[in-house]
């Protein structure tokens, strides 16, 4: 049995093959992480353009800077998923800065207080697709489809205690999007 601080297999080993400069690897991690990279980005920027914009970047800096991940500090999806945060969130800041400059648009306190909602909204969005499946399917048929969890436990086939406990786990790990910080599981510098 593996060391329980050990980083994951893939996630070394594809950190030593972007390191080697291997292409296949880059569209490897791609395929795994695009839309993960792009749904968080396009959550806080709320533009499609731009949002495609920070896939590239987010997949151009890995691809330039592989040795930034550490996989002894969490797994790489939660290392992409924070720095994908970082850099919407630069540029939303940007963007809106800009428009504060120019006089298009409200105060520097309605920018932070978009910024910080920006961030909830891409946490929570990153916690319901990192969350076991379980607990995500006991959400969405409570929240999309306005099921009890008596209902929920009928249709997920579980008992009603069971249910809960689901939904209770899984509004827990909701709750937790308002902290401040990065997506869960990442305690390393970017």
């Amino acid at each position: 049995m593996a060391k329980k601080d050990a980083p994951p297999r893939w996630d070394r080993k594809m950190q030593q093959r972007l390191a080697r400069g291997e292409t296949a690897a880059l569209g490897e991690l791609y395929d795994r992480f695009a839309s993960l990279v792009h749904g968080l980005a396009h959550r806080v920027l709320g533009d499609e353009r731009a949002a495609d914009g920070i896939t590239r970047e987010v997949f151009a800096h890995v691809w330039e800077h592989p040795d930034a991940y550490d996989p002894k500090q969490g797994p790489l999806r939660s290392w992409v998923a924070a720095l994908t945060h970082r850099l919407a969130v630069q540029r939303l800041r940007a963007t809106e800065t800009a428009a504060l400059t120019r006089g298009d648009t409200g105060s520097a306190e309605e920018l932070e207080r978009k910024v910080r909602h920006a961030s909830v909204a891409a946490r929570a969005d990153y916690i319901v697709h990192s969350m076991p499946a379980p607990l995500r399917a006991a959400l969405e048929l409570a929240y999309f489809q306005r099921r009890d969890y008596r209902q929920t436990a009928v249709d997920l086939g579980v008992t009603e205690d069971e249910a809960r406990r689901r939904l209770r786990l899984g509004l827990q790990l909701l709750s937790t999007a308002h902290a401040a910080g990065r997506p869960s599981g990442y305690g390393g510098a970017l």
